[in-house]
C-alpha cells in the first residue's frame, strides 16, 4: 500500500472505526477481491466489537498489497460519505508518510513543558479512549510486562477503555516524575502509532 494512503487509514483510524459497519458488506467484499484471507476475516469477526472489527480490519489493510486501499474504497458503497471524506482529503492535501518527519518534527511543535510535563488522569483517558488496537503494543513499549496486560485486562472485562486506562494509570505510578508526554510519545511512534493522536488529547 502506498505510504500515503497508510498513513490516511492511521490518521483517521478511530474515527473510521467509529462509523463503519464492515461486517455486512466491507469484509465480504474485500474477501470477494482477495484483499482477505479465510484467516483475516476469521480474526476480524472474532472481535466482540463492530468498533474493534473495524480496527482489526484497518490494522490489517496497510499490509495486503498495492490493491488494497482501492479495493477498501469500492467497499465503501453503503458509506459514501466515509469515501468522499477520504478521497477530499488525499486531493486537498498530503498527507505525513511514515518515516523522521513523524516523530522528531511532530514532538518539536510541543513545547518543552509540555513535553516534560506527567500526564493527567483526564489526559490518560483521553489517550485511552484513541489507542485503538495498538493499545498493547503501547504498553509494552512503556515497560509493562505480559502479565501486567493480562491483569489489566481480567480486571476490566467489559471495558478496554477501563482496561487500557488502567495500564496507563499503572505506568505512571510506576515511573513518577519520568513517566512524561515525551515518554509517551517515543512509545506511540514505535507502536506505529500517529503522534497526532496524543497532541490532540493534550491540545483539546
Amino acid at each position: 500500500m502506498d505510504p500515503v494512503h497508510k498513513a490516511l487509514l492511521r490518521t483517521h483510524r478511530l474515527e473510521l472505526s467509529g462509523q463503519l459497519l464492515v461486517s455486512d458488506t466491507i469484509v465480504p467484499f474485500l474477501y470477494q477481491e482477495n484483499v482477505l484471507t479465510d484467516a483475516h476475516v476469521e480474526a476480524i469477526e472474532s472481535q466482540p466489537t463492530n468498533r474493534q472489527k473495524s480496527l482489526k480490519l484497518l490494522e490489517l489493510l496497510p499490509s495486503r498489497g498495492p490493491r488494497a486501499f482501492s479495493a477498501f474504497l469500492r467497499s465503501l458503497d453503503d458509506f459514501s460519505w466515509v469515501r468522499d471524506q477520504l478521497l477530499l482529503e488525499l486531493k486537498t492535501g498530503p498527507v505525513p508518510g511514515p518515516g523522521p518527519g513523524l516523530g522528531p518534527t511532530d514532538t518539536r511543535q510541543l513545547p518543552d513543558s509540555v513535553l516534560q510535563k506527567v500526564p493527567s488522569d483526564r489526559d490518560l483517558s483521553r489517550l485511552a479512549a484513541r489507542l485503538g488496537s495498538a493499545w498493547d503494543a503501547v504498553l509494552m513499549d512503556l515497560g509493562l510486562s505480559a502479565e501486567d496486560l493480562f491483569r489489566c485486562r481480567s480486571d476490566n472485562p467489559l471495558s478496554v477503555h477501563a482496561a487500557v486506562l488502567a495500564g496507563l494509570v499503572q505506568w505512571r505510578r510506576c515511573q513518577g516524575r519520568a513517566a512524561t508526554v515525551q515518554r509517551l510519545l517515543q512509545s506511540l511512534e514505535a507502536a506505529d502509532v500517529h503522534l497526532s493522536v496524543l497532541e490532540d488529547v493534550l491540545m483539546s
